[in-house]
């Protein structure tokens, strides 16, 4: 069976839950890790893998097929057009970027190069969300969407200083999948607060936020954010038609309940991402890897990742002048 010869560019914490996937898949050969810093336990692991700290050397390799870019966001961009212009597919975490100017210029590189670049966004490949969008039809004409996307507790201040923001970190998997279950954002409007750490505000960021959104097909969605649920990771969506309504809650830490005649009493929510959407992660990579060898269709595109990062700019800026902001879907 032909596999993917595949680099990790960036070895932090996503680059090692991908390693894991990656190294355990039928479809992959890593054979290259780039990285500023080695582990000291790196070469005993995966001694057969080479590490590199030079992004120049992964695509001088005429070996690798494709790379999955994991750096931080400002980079994203001049990566992904490094890649396309040296024929590597490339599979990127979201946000595709920070700057829409230099996310543009790499989106033109890659539509130039013709290599396949899959955005990262993995909730689209969740189970729960995948069975909402496969009976979507069953709702009839689409009203209204909720999505509730909270934390269990806020990131660490010097992440909160280099994230991009609530809007474009956090909640930029909720505009992707509002995108994904509605379709095109036509307006938004955002209530937001720095509820939880005040300090955050140093950066302009804010740690709660309550979203409008309008859609081009007249349904409203409705989105609110916490960096802080201290009950767990709190992930629910809900979408409402004409001819009724499906809805996904929580996974929790564990399906037993206890009824007495204290009450009733079950599970807190799991933890985190790592624990809710640790399949999903090893999906799209399944979906990546078809996409290259058997030209199936990308399910996530780079013009999914551009049009999430618009929404966030425009959430932002919402945020800031306190009104509405009409979205150019063009």
């Amino acid at each position: 069976m032909k596999k993917v010869n595949i680099a990790i560019i960036s070895y932090g914490r996503i680059g090692r839950v991908h390693m894991k996937n990656l190294v355990a898949s039928p479809y992959y050969n890593v054979i290259m890790v780039c990285d500023i810093v080695k582990p000291d336990d790196f070469e005993t692991e995966y001694p057969e893998i080479s590490f590199v700290s030079e992004y120049a050397e992964v695509l001088a390799n005429p070996d690798v097929d494709a790379v999955l870019i994991g750096t931080p966001t400002s980079l994203h961009p001049m990566q992904i057009k490094a890649a396309a212009e040296a024929g590597k597919h490339v599979f990127c975490e979201k946000p595709l970027g920070s700057s829409m100017k230099e996310s543009l210029k790499a989106y033109e590189a890659v539509r130039k190069s013709g290599v396949i670049i899959q955005t990262g966004f993995n909730r689209r490949f969740d189970d729960d969300f995948l069975a909402i969008k496969s009976r979507i039809s069953e709702i009839g004409e689409p009203q209204i969407l909720k999505i509730t996307s909270r934390d269990p507790g806020m990131p660490p201040i010097e992440y909160v200083e280099k994230s991009g923001g609530l809007f474009m970190d956090m909640t930029i998997h909720d505009f992707d999948m509002a995108r994904y279950m509605f379709g095109e954002v036509k307006s938004i409007f955002v209530q937001a607060a720095a509820l939880v750490e005040p300090a955050i505000t140093t950066y302009g960021d804010v740690d709660t936020a309550i979203i409008t959104l309008t859609f081009e097909n007249g349904a409203i969605g409705v989105i609110d954010n916490s960096r802080q649920a201290v009950y767990g990771y709190d992930q629910r969506i809900e979408v409402f038609g004409s001819k009724g309504m499906l809805q996904n809650d929580n996974h929790l830490e564990s399906n037993t309940v206890l009824s007495s005649k204290a009450g009733v009493f079950s599970e807190k929510p799991q933890h985190f991402f790592l624990e809710r959407y640790l399949k999903s992660y090893d999906t799209e990579l399944t979906y990546f890897a078809k996409s290259i060898l058997d030209e199936s269709p990308v399910v996530c595109t780079m013009e999914d990742g551009i049009m999430a990062v618009k929404i966030a700019q425009a959430a932002q800026k919402s945020y800031q002048i306190g009104s509405t902001v009409v979205l150019s879907n063009s």
